[in-house]
């Protein structure tokens, strides 16, 4: 489980890298990623402080640090 959640890490890593910021939604339905482990590997960039979350317009936003 753990090589799943850092493999995706890596593939949302990649796409912010090349796309700028992003909803989560967006973010989800772009990589593939289904919504669970999609929502893990954020949370793994998270704790790496890899990655800022904010809310605007009630929409979660993703970019990168």
């Amino acid at each position: 489980m753990f090589e799943i959640i850092g493999t995706s890490a890596g593939v949302i890593w990649q796409y912010l890298d090349k796309n700028g910021p992003s909803t989560v939604a967006k973010l989800i339905r772009e990589t593939q990623l289904d919504e669970k482990t999609a929502q893990r590997a954020i949370g793994w960039l998270a704790q790496e402080d890899k990655v800022v979350l904010e809310t605007v317009n009630r929409a979660e936003t993703i970019s990168l640090k």
